[in-house]
């Protein structure tokens, strides 16, 4: 499977990157965010949400966990798994169900979840760069993510 980098000099890129994401979105999507705390991977899911049509506020689900948007072709949960101290957290909170290959899954801190989260299709790293802005690594795991990537790479 491949994979990109970029650079994204600014917020503005950061929400662009998400908008060009939701172009290439299909039902059953599963993405990961990977980054630091200040990283960029709410902004990220704002550019997204944004392009999707959502006009409402966009926030870490942190306390919430999950927060699901209901939007015209796509229920998309957008997870943040932040406060997890355990793995075992991830399957007592029941989330297993919405990774069900119709729903299109947003998952910030994937890793602390562990083994039993489903991989995604798309895993997207952000950090921050010391000179100013951001880079992405964008790395496909399945066809599905393949597809969503090569779609974003013609861009």
């Amino acid at each position: 499977m491949s994979a990109e980098i970029r650079h994204l000099p600014d917020e503005a890129a950061t929400l662009a990157l998400g908008a060009r994401i939701a172009a290439e979105l299909t039902p059953g999507l599963s993405l990961h965010l990977h980054g630091d705390l200040g990283a960029g991977k709410t902004t990220f899911a704002r550019g997204l949400l944004r392009a999707l049509g959502y006009r409402g506020r966009v926030k870490s689900p942190t306390f919430t966990l999950v927060e699901l948007y209901k939007l015209s072709s796509l229920s998309l949960y957008h997870f943040d798994f932040y406060r997890f101290d355990d793995p075992k957290a991830w399957l007592d909170a029941g989330f297993r169900e919405h990774f069900d290959g119709i729903n299109v899954c947003l998952v910030e801190w994937p890793e602390k979840a562990g083994p039993e989260l489903p991989a995604p299709d798309l895993d997207i790293s952000l950090g921050v760069v010391p000179e100013g802005g951001r880079t992405v690594r964008l790395e496909a795991h399945t066809e599905k993510g393949e597809r969503c990537l090569q779609g974003l790479m013609s861009d």
